[in-house]
């Protein structure tokens, strides 16, 4: 079997998104994706990772993930390089189940989960894809929303809560979901670039943990997203400000690769550290691992280097006696090789969803999602990752397809 073409997909309407489909001179089609600036990914795919990928057997996948990390520059960051091979290693996983007939999850070891619970990110419908205006789709940076902005379908979850964070708690309680991750400190970090956040700021990003915990109690686990936003005084101010409210973590408090000042914090709170997504490759987990920087270890299949890479920061992270949580706030793709992941991981604790997601624009560009049912999240048992993206989105008008073939 040999890799005989390499596509990228584009839509405009999802302008953070790549989709990657690697196509096998058996007829087989593997799926990858990555997030974030996807148009010098695509540049990379094809001037830099197709001319080798082109002729090569794609079962080969640890001797690919090697070759195209070791390249001269692009090889320690999730810079384009490290995303687009991230992509080239999903779509191999893919290919190598569907040619076995067997699930990822299955060559990856089996099970160690049937099913691995879930935390809800509270994103809203507008998080990943842009708006259509005057029959164009324009990008948007205001994610925040204003109270009373129009919501798109029922899980306006960014909406709720940064003003209803009770009734998000309760609704999510409803469906199962006992964990939930929001970031209501991001906006006095904007104001001062984290430099300083008064009591009238801080009183106010706390409100939604009171109302949490007033609505539910402790029947809900409630992780902080900081984004990487804060200088380390005031990530110190936050932490101690949260300690009341028990949450399960504090997430990339500080610039995600700033580990000395990571692991001062971790020594001034009782809260765990959670970073980081951003990072890539065993190289950057390893340093963060020896300055324990963080105590929950969090992957991105799109960003660290793939599935490869991912399993063997995952074992780091077991060794240190570190828990891992998979990351995804991004799309269908990464979601289903993510919970493929997860599933296999002694060491996880977590799946991140968001409901806003897999409910909704999710279904518009897939064809099928793992099931997410009380709180839990199962991988299929389709060959594979179990998942493609539908046709009908490679004949849509803001479609943009490259092909690179021998």
């Amino acid at each position: 079997m040999k890799i005989v073409r390499l596509d990228t997909l584009q839509l405009a309407e999802f302008p953070f998104l790549l989709w990657l489909r690697l196509h096998t001179d058996a007829g087989i089609v593997g799926t990858g994706e990555t997030f974030f600036a996807p148009s010098p990914v695509a540049a990379y795919l094809h001037d830099n990772a197709a001319p080798y990928l082109l002729g090569t057997d794609p079962r080969d996948i640890e001797k690919h993930s090697y070759r195209l990390q070791n390249v001269y520059v692009g090889s320690r960051d999730s810079g384009a390089e490290t995303r687009g091979n991230s992509a080239v290693d999903i779509a191999l996983w893919d290919i190598c189940g569907q040619a076995l007939g067997q699930p990822v999850w299955r060559l990856l070891g089996g099970r160690t989960h049937d099913r691995v619970p879930v935390y809800n990110t509270c994103a809203g419908y507008g998080h990943a894809r842009a708006s259509k205006r005057h029959g164009l789709f324009e990008r948007t940076e205001d994610w925040s929303l204003a109270a009373g902005a129009a919501a798109e379908g029922p899980y306006e979850d960014l909406l709720a809560f940064r003003f209803h964070a009770d009734r998000l708690a309760r609704s999510l309680l409803g469906e199962g979901i006992r964990a939930m991750k929001i970031w209501p400190f991001d906006i006095a970090a904007e104001a001062s670039n984290g430099t300083r956040i008064g009591r009238a700021d801080l009183a106010k990003a706390l409100e939604p943990f009171r109302r949490i915990r007033d609505a539910v109690g402790d029947e809900m686990e409630i992780m902080v997203e900081l984004h990487g936003l804060w200088s380390l005084p005031c990530a110190m101010t936050i932490a101690a400000a949260l300690e009341p409210f028990a949450p399960a973590w504090i997430e990339e408090p500080i610039r995600f690769n700033d580990f000395a000042a990571m692991a001062e914090l971790a020594r001034h709170t009782n809260i765990p550290i959670c970073a980081s997504e951003r990072l890539a490759t065993r190289t950057s987990f390893a340093a963060m691992l020896a300055a324990g920087a963080a105590s929950i270890v969090m992957l991105d299949l799109a960003w660290c280097g793939g599935i490869t890479e991912a399993r063997k920061i995952a074992a780091m992270a077991e060794a240190h006696s570190l828990p891992v949580t998979l990351h995804d706030c991004t799309g269908p793709i990464t979601f289903a090789a993510s919970v493929a992941l997860s599933t296999v991981l002694p060491n996880v604790n977590w799946q991140e969803m968001v409901r806003a997601y897999t409910t909704g624009w999710y279904k518009e560009v897939a064809t099928t999602l793992p099931v997410v049912a009380d709180g839990h999240v199962a991988a299929p048992d389709a060959p594979g990752l179990g998942i493609a993206l539908r046709d009908d989105v490679f004949a849509r008008p803001d479609a943009q397809i490259r092909t690179s073939k021998l």
